[in-house]
């Protein structure tokens, strides 16, 4: 590979690393061809990408960020690895790592799970894959809050519609008591 091929790849993986809010770092080593790309077509099946890269030029590409990735690329970029891209949600890679994991049933945990940026949070080992498989998303999240916030009125409404039905039924009560 030339210097120039390799700058070229560097740069389009920090253009790709700016502009995606969540990747993951897996170890692609003991993989197949027919593996690789099982594991790619459920990737892409999720709307996420899954690109093999050297970890020299992951490196390089991670040193070109404006967050502090040192330590990160230290411990995550070790043997063969891959990276998981995933524009929207922080938690799907982990989701598809699990999945693809019960699919093939790897007895050794293929894909292995080396690291993650989510949002610039980062989380090293494969103790932190199921953790981030629960994560929920900026969505979830706000859509709790406003279920959440909409329940106190929904709870006084509720009473105040019940307590008429109460109230009404009383009224005709005393009403049908009087006439008899």
């Amino acid at each position: 590979m030339t210097r120039e091929n390799k700058k070229s790849i560097i740069d389009e993986l920090t253009e790709k690393l700016k502009s995606t809010p969540h990747f993951y770092i897996s170890d692609a080593s003991g993989f197949s061809v027919a593996q690789v790309n099982g594991f790619r077509k459920m990737c892409f099946d999720k709307g996420l990408e899954y690109k093999i890269y050297k970890n020299t030029l992951i490196k390089k590409a991670l040193e070109n960020l404006d967050t502090d990735y040192s330590e990160f690329a230290e411990n995550a970029l070790k043997g063969f690895s891959g990276i998981l891209f995933s524009p929207e949600v922080g938690n799907l890679p982990a989701k598809v790592i699990l999945d693809y994991r019960k699919k093939v049933a790897t007895k050794d945990k293929k894909p292995w799970f080396k690291g993650a940026s989510i949002e610039g949070a980062q989380f090293l080992g494969e103790e932190n894959l199921e953790m981030l498989s629960k994560l929920k998303s900026k969505e979830e999240l706000l859509g709790e809050v406003i279920s959440l916030l909409q329940s106190p009125a929904t709870n006084v409404v509720s009473a105040l519609q019940s307590g008429k039905n109460i109230l009404a039924g009383l009224v005709k009560t005393l009403a049908e008591k009087e006439e008899a």
